[in-house]
C-alpha cells in the first residue's frame, strides 16, 4: 500500500502523521485490497476568527477511487470524521464487491440420499 500524507498551508508534524496513520488501520482492517491512499490536510484562511481545517483522502482500491472530504474548526476532529466516513465507504464497496450467490444443492452434483443405510 503506497501512502502519502502532505499539507497545504499546513506543516505535517509526526504527531499529526502518526495520528492519521493509527486512524487508517481501522479502515485497512476492514478491507485489505487498498493500492494507493493519498491524504492532504489543509488551512482555509477565510477569516482570522472562522478558520477552517481541512482533510481529504482519497484511496485507491482494486476496481473503484473513494474520494472523501471534511471540513472542522479543528483538524484533529476533521480527521476523525473523515475517518468515520470513509470507512462507511470501504465497507460499503467490500459488502459489493463480495459475491453473495451461492449454488443450491441440487447444482452441487450427485448426493445419494440413501434413508435405509
Amino acid at each position: 500500500m503506497n501512502l502519502t500524507i502532505s499539507g497545504h498551508h499546513l506543516e505535517v508534524t509526526p504527531a499529526l502523521r502518526e495520528y492519521v496513520l493509527t486512524k487508517l488501520d481501522r479502515v485497512t482492517r476492514h478491507f485489505d485490497q487498498v493500492v494507493d491512499v493519498t491524504v492532504l490536510l489543509s488551512v482555509e484562511k477565510q477569516k482570522e476568527k472562522d478558520r477552517r481545517q481541512k482533510a481529504e483522502v482519497n484511496l485507491h482500491v482494486k476496481g473503484k477511487d473513494i474520494f472523501v472530504e471534511n471540513s472542522h474548526e479543528d483538524l484533529y476532529a476533521a480527521i476523525d470524521q473523515l475517518m468515520d466516513r470513509l470507512d462507511r465507504q470501504v465497507c460499503r464497496h467490500k459488502d459489493r464487491v463480495q459475491d453473495h450467490h451461492h449454488s443450491s444443492l441440487k447444482r452441487q452434483g450427485d448426493v445419494n440420499w440413501d434413508v435405509n443405510a
